[in-house]
């Protein structure tokens, strides 16, 4: 069993007294850390300390997480290296899919594309400056927004969640405690690495820090998690997880959830209308189900297709897609997928049964963790989706489109949908039942993180909102004569 080391970093700083040892989650590794309980003062800090982030601007900010992109380079960075080393064990990606992620930073960060996502995400005049309307009555409201002391308690899943939080944080202008996963524990740290390589003293290096404690640890997340040390948490995390930081909740902390979710796809009739159309939305499921061999909340599970399953030649059409996308799955390029990188034998068991079923289902498999596509002959879903996992698909025939609609919910957070005509004549219908993120079928690689994540908008939840209200002349001058007395102020007849 190899044993990393994983530091603390705090705020510029690199510490290294290794006395704590870890499981990893996966991959017969471990690591060992420094004992968080030794440095919680140092860890949390004060409110007044986000000052020296309002002396710099936004294209300062943007400038330094420029060289921190160029630097953070899988050939030449030996933090990153390190990062990627633990995660082709660790994490459920296969090396190639991994080295491909590894790889990409450089393209986020570029300059015209960060100041694009600061733009969606928030709008750069509300971070650089009170921004005025004048109401009717004469009054001018001003709002600006403030960055916050933060935990980012993320996943591991994919080293893109290290990535957008310590972005998210810059741009914000916050202060960043971020937890590191077990599954993941050097990506983040690699990053700030990186910061502090670039310039120790830089405002945004000082504040972000990463730290490893195991989750649900009370005598360190009761003496974080306060208003005097926070005032918000981010967390990614399972039902469990997220029950266990409610119990810290109080007036003065706001939690922002992402919790994991399922996606799926939706196929209309016209999907079906021809052999070359079946191809067509093979590849382009394909894409959605195996890319980053299925390990994202955003990967496809279960495709419905507006099919009747009563209608013998509308069935035969859909098991021909069935086994269309099985063969497309194997012949993703291998940085977008690979054949599973484990097996989980419950699901295998569950397919294998229903392989003898063939009434009920169609089974579509080959080699070993290549996957498998299941295609219901009936209406229903197989009963075991949430296991849904390592490249399985199921395909379930709908024949009225409205039945489709009603089996989204607030758990289904990305659906590709075919064709683009069809999407936009259900969107309205799939906000109302839950759904977060909608996209044309085979798109779902090109979600990126521009825009809301699973339905939040996570850098406005981020940041502080202040108002400041500026009372026009007349009104000013003597608010206590006549109309505008204080009973008339109390009474809502001011204005």
């Amino acid at each position: 069993m190899k044993v990393f080391k994983v530091p603390l970093i705090i705020r510029g700083e690199v510490i290294d007294d290794f006395t704590v040892e870890y499981p990893g989650r996966k991959g017969g590794v471990s690591f060992v850390t420094p004992d968080v309980n030794k440095y919680l003062k140092k860890l949390t800090t004060t409110p007044a300390s986000l000052e020296d982030l309002y002396r710099i601007s936004i294209d300062d900010i943007l400038d330094f997480m420029v060289e921190v992109g160029a630097r953070f380079n899988l050939e030449s960075n030996p933090y990153v290296q390190e990062a990627f080393e633990i995660s082709t064990l660790t994490s459920g990606m296969t090396e190639p899919v991994l080295r491909a992620v590894y790889s990409g930073f450089d393209k986020i960060c570029e300059k015209s594309f960060l100041s694009e996502y600061v733009e969606a995400q928030v709008g750069r005049k509300y971070l650089e400056s009170w921004v005025p309307v004048i109401l009717a009555d004469g009054r001018t409201f001003s709002m600006r927004a403030y960055g916050s002391r933060m935990v980012h308690a993320i996943a591991g899943n994919s080293p893109m969640c290290a990535f957008l939080t310590v972005l998210r944080n810059a741009v914000t202008r916050s202060d960043a405690i971020i937890k590191l996963p077990s599954n993941d524990p050097l990506t983040a740290v690699s990053l700030l690495r990186t910061m502090i390589d670039i310039d120790a003293d830089h405002p945004i290096t000082h504040h972000a820090s990463a730290a490893y404690w195991k989750g649900g640890d009370e005598n360190i997340e009761a003496r974080i998690y306060t208003p005097r040390n926070i005032e918000k948490i981010v967390a990614w995390g399972g039902f469990a997880s997220i029950k266990h930081i409610t119990k810290y909740l109080q007036p003065g902390i706001d939690l922002i959830t992402l919790d994991p979710k399922h996606s799926a796809s939706i196929i209309g009739k016209e999907g079906l209308a021809s052999d070359a159309t079946i191809q067509e939305i093979a590849w382009r499921a394909a894409s959605d189900c195996g890319a980053f061999n299925q390990e994202l909340c955003s990967n496809s599970r279960v495709i419905y297709v507006h099919c009747d399953a009563e209608d013998s030649d509308e069935m035969a059409r859909l098991n021909q897609f069935g086994k269309a996308l099985y063969d497309s799955l194997q012949k993703l390029p291998s940085t977008l997928s690979t054949p599973a990188k484990y097996r989980i034998p419950e699901l295998e068991q569950q397919i294998n049964a229903l392989v003898m079923d063939d009434d009920y289902y169609r089974v579509f498999q080959g080699a070993e963790r290549c996957g498998a596509v299941i295609v219901s002959q009936t209406d229903e879903p197989v009963e075991f989706t949430a296991m849904l996992a390592c490249r399985t698909v199921n395909i379930v025939p709908i024949a009225d489109l409205a039945d489709i609609v009603k089996r989204i919910n607030s758990d289904t957070q990305t659906i590709g949908i075919y064709p683009a005509s069809l999407k936009e004549s259900l969107r309205q219908q799939l906000g109302f039942q839950g759904a977060q993120h909608l996209i044309d079928l085979g798109y779902m690689v090109y979600l990126d993180f521009v825009g809301p994540q699973d339905a939040v908008e996570v850098e406005r939840r981020m940041l502080k909102w202040v108002k400041d209200i500026t009372i026009k002349t007349e009104i000013a001058a003597k608010p206590w004569e006549g109309k505008k007395s204080h009973d008339a102020l109390l009474s809502g007849q001011l204005f």
